[in-house]
């Protein structure tokens, strides 16, 4: 084992800090990572607070990696010393069940090993995530990154990238679809470039008019703002596809009505309570509302390739590793646009 410097909260809701962790050995069929930059996902935020219960401390959060190759173990082949990599949201899963087989390790029946804050079957305890200097992987989790991306942009791809690409991809949007990416942030944003890419007819859905020009800068072919009850109407029963990227619970009901019949909202942000949804909504149209986890690690190099064949990265702001509370304060208020990067070199 090698101890590396990394970030964490020590206990519920508080500052992160500088400490040493503890990174496993390279075994046969894992790669070691020196991590470059850590995008700041506001997963991160929840589990600090234990917003969701089951955080145990101290957490080194961090699930949107890029760096390089500096070791290999003796069963790995498609990964070399000095490449170019990713680590999302997963670094382990059985390998076994019926979800792992369909390459679908994020619904793994054992569940998966999340990359910060889960059971770590090799060193006991729990897994340390990307706010540190180096990692140890699976090679079935490591991700191949294109390099013609600006890899500063890359990192939030690992999770808010797949996030909004999957359920694009599983509910097969395409040119002459009518959708509708409800709410700009660091979800919604990625939203609107993937649909855009796929050629669909992309409406950004705010409740804020200050955000129609950035939305166009996106993609967006268009913006409805859903206060205003006029417009919501002219669009009701039009859209093939609603992705809502809303964080938190809310009413979503005037969304059930833009829905033409045999459309679906896929629910991607708000992992709490919703407000009652009314079932004549759904029955009259045949409509559907899902949700969708993340991606598996398949499905997650596809949408990194077709990141890399449409020029597709998020919108960043970088900084550095000591600056991360501030940051944190900040994405509590909305005030980035649309991600925060870590740059991992400030803390070594």
């Amino acid at each position: 084992m090698s101890e590396v410097k990394a970030f964490a909260a020590k206990e519920v809701a508080a500052d992160l800090v500088a400490i040493s962790i503890e990174r496993r050995d390279v075994t046969a069929n894992d790669v070691a990572i020196d991590i470059m930059y850590c995008g700041v996902c506001h997963s991160d935020i929840h589990q600090v607070a234990n917003d969701w219960g089951g955080s145990k401390y101290p957490i080194v959060p961090g699930h949107e990696i890029v760096g390089e190759v500096i070791d290999v173990g003796d069963n790995v082949s498609n990964f070399k010393v000095g490449d170019l990599v990713g680590v999302g949201c997963m670094v382990d899963s059985c390998q076994t069940c019926d979800s792992c087989k369909n390459d679908l390790e994020q619904f793994c029946e054992e569940g998966m090993t999340a990359t910060y804050n889960s059971k770590d079957k090799h060193l006991g305890g729990r897994t340390f995530g990307g706010y540190s200097q180096r990692v140890i992987v699976d090679k079935e989790f490591v991700l191949r990154i294109p390099t013609n991306l600006d890899v500063k942009a890359v990192a939030p791809l690992l999770c808010a990238g797949i996030t909004t690409y999957s359920p694009l991809n599983q509910w097969n949007i395409k040119k002459g679809d009518k959708v509708g990416v409800i709410g700009l942030g660091g979800l919604g944003h990625m939203g609107i470039k993937f649909a855009r890419a796929l050629l669909a007819e992309t409406v950004m859905i705010t409740t804020s008019e200050g955000k129609k020009e950035d939305a166009k800068r996106l993609g967006a072919d268009s913006v409805l703002i859903s206060k205003d009850a006029a417009a919501m109407k002219a669009h009701k029963g039009s859209f093939d596809f609603l992705l809502n990227t809303v964080p938190v619970g809310h009413d979503a009901n005037p969304y059930i009505e833009l829905l033409k019949v045999d459309g679906t909202m896929v629910f991607v942000g708000a992992i709490e309570p919703l407000e009652p949804i009314h079932g004549g909504g759904l029955i009259m149209g045949r409509k559907r509302i899902a949700g969708s986890l993340i991606g598996g690690i398949k499905e997650t190099q596809e949408m990194l390739d077709f990141c890399g064949e449409h020029n597709i990265v998020s919108d960043v702001e970088m900084i550095k590793m000591n600056e991360i509370n501030t940051a944190f304060k900040r994405v509590k208020k909305n005030d980035v646009k649309y991600r925060f990067v870590i740059d991992m070199k400030s803390l070594k």
